[in-house]
């Protein structure tokens, strides 16, 4: 299996779930790796199967929520021709597949308790049985298991098997997110853009401006790394300037002024007068005379920024409000009003 996304990270949280993984990947046991969602489980479970004996061995991958529950157990375990309807032809299961190699399972906590059970006899006997057949098949298969749930609690509430989580739970691995590895923001930040800005040929890269580096730096990521690489390659390629550092992040990419709003957005959202209204002309008219105009430069930073100040002024100082009024995104309504020094001036909404 071939990857584009390497584990990249310098923070000890994160060094320490590596070198556990490391420490556990010669072992024939298996192992659970628990983290928010993007985070890495994956290429965790990568790393476990090509530094065991299996390396050579195949590595199938499941996703136990990709599959309606009526499936999974066929999908896992393989059916007979006639099992049931549909199942023309026999066919062998992850399991099978899996025969002297690793069998990762994603997404763990999804599974229905008839495959729960299922997989328990697998783990206790390497043995499985097709569905529809009489003899089972012995298979020879490390399991490693990834899911964002507290598999404990779900014990409690009894939507999990305690003796299958028994028998899974050898090493368990958790993964920090990434608002927990602060430090490592900016390097993978780097090596994500680094990547992008060689897919678009350019001669180098500029990095990124101090703005921001600040921005995603304070950012929340709750879609950790995964969410860091799309907004980080998002930024790289939609800047225009490959020698200048990249100034502009946009963490939502759903951010627009023409978004659709939902009812109670609607019903919200104030009214607005006309963009020509007596405070926007008003403005306007005091920051650039073109009869007197002496530094182009100068007037048309004035002009931009008397628009700036009119819109949020008639806009109540709703950041968000005044960005739609104008048709920017809420980032470059942001950007701007640093540039021209107005955000010390706003009123909170």
């Amino acid at each position: 299996m071939e990857r584009t996304t390497q584990l990249v990270g310098q923070a000890s949280s994160f060094l320490d779930a590596i070198e556990r993984a490391s420490r556990a990947a010669p072992l024939e046991r298996p192992v659970l790796v628990i983290g928010e969602r993007g985070t890495g489980k994956e290429l965790v479970a990568e790393r476990l199967h090509h530094l065991s004996s299996r390396w050579d061995g195949p590595l199938v991958v499941m996703n136990c929520a990709a599959l309606p529950e009526t499936l999974i157990e066929a999908e896992l375990f393989g059916h007979e021709a006639g099992s049931f309807t549909g199942a023309a032809k026999a066919r062998t299961g992850r399991f099978e597949e899996a025969d002297g190699g690793t069998l990762f399972l994603d997404e763990l906590a999804t599974l229905s308790k008839a495959a729960q059970d299922r997989l328990l006899r697998a783990v206790e006997y390497g043995e499985v049985t097709r569905i529809g057949a009489s003899k089972p098949v012995r298979v020879d298969v490390r399991i490693v298991a990834a899911t964002n749930e507290h598999l404990p609690k779900l014990v409690e509430e009894g939507r999990f098997r305690a003796d299958l989580l028994d028998r899974l739970c050898f090493e368990v691995i958790t993964l920090p997110p990434l608002r927990h590895r602060t430090s490592d923001i900016p390097v993978l930040a780097d090596h994500f853009a680094r990547r992008m800005a060689l897919e678009l040929d350019w001669s180098r890269w500029p990095g990124f401006s101090g703005n921001a580096a600040s921005r995603l730096l304070s950012y929340d990521w709750p879609g950790n790394v995964r969410e860091l690489r799309n907004v980080v390659e998002r930024a790289v390629y939609r800047w225009e300037d490959p020698e200048r550092p990249v100034d502009s992040i946009q963490f939502d990419p759903f951010e627009s002024p023409w978004r659709p709003a939902s009812p109670a957005q609607e019903r919200a959202a104030p009214a607005l007068p006309p963009p020509d209204s007596a405070p926007a002309a008003t403005a306007v008219a005091a920051a650039y005379d073109p009869a007197g105009c002496a530094d182009f430069r100068l007037a048309v930073a004035e002009y931009e920024k008397a628009i700036l100040a009119a819109a949020l002024e008639r806009c109540r100082w709703n950041q968000r409000a005044a960005a739609t009024a104008l048709q920017l995104s809420y980032d470059q309504l942001r950007h701007a009003l640093k540039r021209h020094e107005l955000l010390g001036a706003e009123q909170k909404s």
